[in-house]
């Protein structure tokens, strides 16, 4: 496990949501994926959930399966309607230029040294 904000800090994250702390959080790894379904049988909790989707089902998917924060790569950005949801339910959003494959890389690097 490692402490979220030490991820946000290595990818150049910014916290899309500062109603809410990073401080605290820890993740156990990551989930990579596009498909709301599959995220939805696969993803565990603990994980953060790197995507490019920035819709509001993310939201819903993410409280469901006890993901802490989502990572949206490649520098989106959600809307401000998400991110009121994501508050909400306490949901971390953070928003990195880094494309998917670097953002996966960088944890694995953190998780095993």
């Amino acid at each position: 496990m490692i402490k979220l904000i030490d991820y946000v800090t290595a990818i150049n994250g910014i916290n899309c949501t500062p109603a809410l702390s990073l401080e605290g959080v820890e993740i156990n790894g990551a989930y990579v994926c596009d498909m709301l379904s599959d995220v939805m049988g696969s993803a565990q909790s603990g994980q953060v959930w790197i995507t490019i989707m920035k819709h509001l089902n993310v939201i819903a998917v993410a409280s469901m399966t006890g993901i802490p924060a989502i990572i949206f790569a490649k520098g989106n950005e959600p809307e401000p309607l998400i991110i009121e949801k994501a508050i909400e339910e306490g949901i971390l959003l953070i928003s990195s230029k880094l494309p998917t494959f670097e953002l996966a890389g960088i944890l694995y690097k953190l998780l095993y040294p």
